[in-house]
């Protein structure tokens, strides 16, 4: 007597809850509509001019040479004429590991969830692996994060204003006396250019209403833990041979991170 065959095997495949895939299916259809119904009266020039202002390659550089200019002293100033530079370092410095964090941050997760970009995203510069992947918006929680970091430092803002208005008749003179006013307008622009760059992000086709909104919650939550807990200012009198190379092994260490092959 033969043996019974045994039953076929069930094919078991993942998919993706109900609720999610509604919810996907939804976030895909209105940021399509979004890009087409924005396309015929937004110039292109002006989005990509967005893009390319909140680009890693071209913020990065420009955070790190206001850090290390000539013009920010290295030796200790008295305390009673500190400079706007020494004042503004608490800045500066969450400024700086806060983009390193951020760069990490966002690749992991791009990694982590690898959501394709919209299958209309054409012309796009791609500068390590996983920016093959939508989820978050590197540009969303970038600009975010500036713009969360220069609110919470309003108060070191305006004292560098005051110290600089008494050494600059030309300070002196556009912003007068009212330095937390003109301060209050500065993180206006910010605030103003965080949500025009997030925004042009679906606009461009770049990326989903999902993936922008995730990316600027995780920009305000990175500002908070930059500024609470990344304001610890170095002696940079002892570190003037070794800041350069410390920064750059650790923005080495993130690109070797990011640009490892995506399979």
């Amino acid at each position: 007597m033969e043996a019974a065959a045994p039953p076929p095997a069930k094919h078991t495949t993942t998919t993706a809850p109900p609720i999610l895939g509604s919810v996907v299916a939804l976030d895909t259809t209105v940021s399509r509509h979004l890009h087409i119904l924005a396309k015929p009266f937004l110039p292109y020039s002006l989005l990509l001019l967005l893009e390319l202002s909140a680009d890693f390659r071209f913020f990065f550089p420009l955070s790190l040479s206001l850090l290390l200019a000539p013009t920010l002293t290295l030796t200790p100033i008295p305390i009673p004429s500190p400079s706007p530079t020494q004042i503004l370092r608490p800045l500066l410095s969450p400024l700086i590991l806060g983009l390193l964090l951020d760069l990490a941050v966002v690749g992991l997760i791009k990694l982590l969830f690898r959501r394709s970009r919209p299958l209309y995203n054409k012309n796009m510069s791609v500068a390590v692996s996983v920016d093959h992947f939508s989820f978050p918006s590197g540009h969303a929680s970038r600009v975010c994060f500036v713009a969360s970091l220069l609110h919470l430092s309003a108060v070191a803002l305006a004292d560098a204003l005051a110290n600089l208005r008494s050494s600059s008749p030309f300070v002196d003179r556009w912003i007068g006396t009212d330095q937390v006013n003109a301060v209050s307008i500065l993180v206006s622009v910010a605030w103003a250019w965080a949500a025009g760059t997030s925004v042009s992000r679906v606009l461009l086709g770049r990326h989903f209403v999902t993936d922008v909104f995730a990316g600027a919650c995780l920009g305000v939550l990175e500002a908070l833990v930059s500024f609470h807990f990344l304001r610890t200012v170095p002696d940079w009198s002892n570190l003037e041979g070794n800041v350069v190379k410390i920064l750059c092994q650790g923005l080495g260490y993130s690109f070797s991170f990011l640009m490892t092959p995506v399979e």
